[in-house]
């Protein structure tokens, strides 16, 4: 019987080849089918594709204007000018590319090498820890979705690299990256930092500041340079270095550039503006509750020229005779005759404490609370004219003393209290009753808690530095409510108006005969009183006042133009070395008056006194009354809809 024949290696080949093809085109169906489940599934929590969000969506901002529109502090995100391709320096291009995405303009979106390095090195830690993003992958993730390190987000990621690198060009997608990404310290895109740490356009930034800002991206919080300016350096130094071995920058010029970093600019207003914008950001909450979860734009009374010349004058004062003296802190609050607060100085220094002792503190105000006793002595029919004897006066078991430690005899009400006389206003006190002057502390605008205590005269009772000053301006502006303010409207920055301060008649609180007799007896302490050191080249009016064992000292006072109170001390109390309200505290007010006052002429206390008598009203509104008006019911404008282009590039 013959044999069979032997199939050849040849003949074997065929059904395996055909199983092999067979195989592999079940596997690439398979595969395929799988793969358009997988992309289907990841894009089932996509974000809509042509509803693109706004860079920091979600996060609230607030910018706080002065009276001349000037931005005081702007907190939350900042957003620059859209600086487009050929506007970016060439340096910075270089700068992103070298230390994030080396092969940004060879790959397509993802770069395989840079994603295996870190595939490998989150197998080696067990988690996700690399990234290993391209800058486009970055975009997709800033424009689209959230920083979340799982495999989903990352391969969604990659999704929607793919498809931004298909709908624009790499100029398109870098120029999107730089006006979007966050650098820290609030600020959105290249403009916004470059203004924010360098004070100037990204269109001008140099190779040093192009490093910063490159490096920053990696953690824009710890490495701000506002914050962090040597953490930001050195890893500026890092992205030179970077730049150097990417070939973009010779090694020569990374060394030279690397000894000098670019000088981070400090902010325009100073950190002290601080105090006052803290202030105001607490009040537009009360005034507009519905303001919560808004970005928002309060536009205020500060003045800028006066808040220079207030921050100035404190420190001055403060760092000089203050050093000697022993008083480490100060405060300062500025009011037009109406209550709008033109400067606020809350401390020393803004870094070191934002505990805001104009409007925090309270404080004992000393003979300056004589204002109040001497007014309501005034409506009682006592005159300046009237002798009293000083001498030794007790009442109860207490005894006043004056800060000579002397009695000089018989004087005059108007020498009394010039010269700050204890004695004969307890005298005075006692004679008209205590509760009348509390009565007109309270209808001038003190709304400390005061106890009717025989020692209520001498300024024993704590009050604000604010509310002080309030009731002098109603003296200043003859005899009407100065309630103080600083907001004059808030609006989201969408444009809705949330609040708009209305305005109000003014609000009788003394007579024009006692206002009259206050003034010439309040002149009388600047011209030869215990406030001589306060004398201005132009009328002013003030009182001194001194708590016991110099703990705080203060003066208090107003020209035809402003009402001024200043206030030295420690906040523990320690007691100053001789510091009296008719020293320093004057010092500093004749200062900071000098400068305010230097562009107004010189005009006569009271000379604006008719024009508020002529609109006041016997009938003051309620607060709850005055913010009900004065919140606006302006409809909010609807917003055009936008293009997908206009949103990615700011334009249609």
């Amino acid at each position: 019987m013959a044999d069979k024949e032997t199939p050849s290696f040849k003949d074997k080949k065929k059904p395996l080849l055909r199983r092999l093809i067979y195989g592999g085109a079940v596997v690439g169906v398979w595969s395929t089918i799988l793969g358009v489940i997988l992309i289907a599934y990841l894009s089932l929590d996509l974000p809509d594709l042509e509803n693109l969000p706004a860079a920091g969506a979600g996060d609230t901002a607030v910018v706080v204007k002065a009276v001349n529109g000037a931005t005081l502090v702007r907190r939350g995100p900042i957003y620059g000018d859209w600086i487009t391709f050929s506007q970016t320096p060439r340096a910075l291009v270089n700068a992103f590319v070298s230390v994030e995405d080396r092969n940004f303009f060879k790959h397509g979106g993802v770069d395989s090498k840079g994603l295996m390095r870190a595939v490998w090195s989150n197998v080696k830690a067990g988690g996700v820890r690399a990234g290993g993003s391209t800058i486009t992958q970055q975009l997709a993730k800033n424009l689209f979705l959230s920083s979340d390190r799982t495999i989903k987000r990352k391969a969604q990621e990659l999704l929607l690299a793919l498809w931004l690198e298909q709908k624009f060009t790499k100029e398109q997608i870098l120029t999107l990256y730089l006006n979007r990404v966050y650098f820290g310290g609030g600020a959105y895109g290249i403009d916004a930092a470059a203004r924010k740490f360098y004070g100037h356009s990204a269109a001008n930034l140099s190779i040093a500041e192009s490093a910063v800002l490159a490096g920053l991206v990696k953690a824009p919080s710890r490495l701000a340079p506002h914050i962090n300016p040597k953490g930001a350096w050195e890893r500026g130094q890092i992205v030179l270095s970077a730049m150097a071995a990417n070939n973009v920058l010779s090694k020569a010029a990374a060394d030279k550039i690397s000894e000098q970093p670019p000088a981070v600019k400090p902010a325009v207003a100073g950190r002290n503006i601080r105090y006052f914008t803290d202030w105001v950001e607490s009040e537009a909450r009360r005034l507009a509750p519905g303001a919560r979860g808004k970005s928002l734009l309060i536009f205020t009374t500060l003045d800028p020229s006066v808040q220079r010349a207030a921050t100035l004058a404190v420190a001055r004062g403060l760092n000089g005779e203050g050093k000697t003296r022993g008083a480490a802190q100060g405060a300062l609050v500025a009011i037009d005759h109406d209550g709008a607060v033109r400067a606020m100085v809350g401390g020393k220094d803004y870094g070191e404490s934002q505990y805001n002792r104009a409007t925090q503190a309270r404080r004992q105000p000393g003979s300056a609370f004589k204002l109040f006793t001497y007014l309501a002595a005034l409506e009682a029919g006592i005159k300046p004219a009237d002798r009293y004897v000083d001498k030794a006066t007790v009442v109860g078991s207490w005894a006043p003393k004056n800060y000579s430690g002397k009695f000089n005899g018989e004087m005059s009400v108007q020498e009394a209290f010039a010269r700050s006389i204890n004695t004969i206003a307890v005298q005075v006190s006692e004679q008209i009753g205590r509760d009348k002057a509390a009565a007109v502390a309270k209808r001038l605008g003190i709304t400390s808690h005061i106890s009717i205590v025989p020692s209520l005269p001498l300024g024993t009772e704590e009050v604000g530095l604010l509310e002080l000053t309030s009731s002098y301006a109603a003296v200043a502006n003859g005899g009407h409510l100065a309630a103080p303010y600083s907001i004059v409207e808030i609006a989201t920055l969408e444009g809705e108006v949330l609040f708009r301060r209305a305005p109000t008649p003014p609000y009788t609180v003394l007579r024009s005969d006692i206002v009259n007799d206050m003034s010439r007896m309040l002149t009388s302490v600047v011209k030869w009183g215990s406030g001589k050191s306060a004398t201005l080249a132009r009328p002013a009016a003030g009182k001194s006042g001194t708590s016991q064992d110099n703990r705080d000292a203060v003066f208090a006072g107003f020209t035809s133009d402003m009402t001024a109170t200043v206030w030295v001390g420690n906040d523990d109390g320690t007691p100053m070395k001789n510091v009296t309200g008719g020293g320093l505290p004057a010092r500093i007010w004749r200062d900071f008056m000098t400068e305010a006052h230097a562009t107004l002429p010189a005009r006569p206390l009271l000379a604006d006194a008719a024009i508020y008598s002529a609109a006041a009203t016997d009938r003051a509104p309620s607060p709850r009354q005055i913010i009900a008006e004065q919140k606006s019911t302006e409809p909010a404008k609807k917003k055009k809809k936008k293009s997908l282009f206009s949103r990615l590039f700011g334009k249609d």
